[in-house]
């Protein structure tokens, strides 16, 4: 939800992190934009730029492949999935969004690693433009978030 009360989670330092982005180019302009917010937002936050691999795949669907090969490599603290899928005139969108979604899921929960969705799925082009800029910022966020969370927990284990 745009504007939505997200919380706060605390200072986040991911400078001993490694990050890996699967992007897909389908929509590039809304993608692209996705990607520079959350790589700036990685930055921010302390990621150094050679520790972030970043890699292009064509559509939203391929997205889940992508992140299954670096989640394979073993080397990533979080992965991030980027695309947008904007809602046309037939059950493609919904095809498209459901199975990106379970993919992007199944993968994570598979290799046991934090991956943040920033997968658009909007009505049209405007909703995209409007997210574009939050939600990869929010991804970054999340991927440093979530991967110092479960750093923590298998240290204190």
């Amino acid at each position: 939800m745009l504007n939505a009360n997200k919380g706060a989670a605390g200072p986040l330092d991911g400078s001993s992190l490694r990050i890996g982005i699967v992007q897909a180019r389908f929509n590039e302009d809304i993608t692209n934009a996705l990607a520079s917010a959350c790589v700036a937002e990685l930055a921010r936050l302390g990621v150094k730029a050679e520790r972030i691999d970043h890699h292009l795949v064509p559509g939203a669907l391929e997205v889940p492949l992508a992140l299954q090969a670096m989640a394979r490599r073993g080397s990533y603290d979080a992965l991030v999935a980027l695309g947008c899928i904007i809602r046309g005139e037939t059950y493609h969108f919904e095809l498209v969004a459901n199975e990106s979604g379970a993919g992007v899921t199944r993968i994570g929960l598979d290799h046991h690693l934090p991956i943040a969705n920033a997968i658009l799925t909007t009505e049209n082009l405007e909703q995209a433009v409007a997210r574009q800029t939050d939600k990869g910022r929010d991804a970054a966020q999340v991927a440093v978030e979530m991967a110092l969370l479960v750093k923590n927990m298998a240290t204190a284990a």
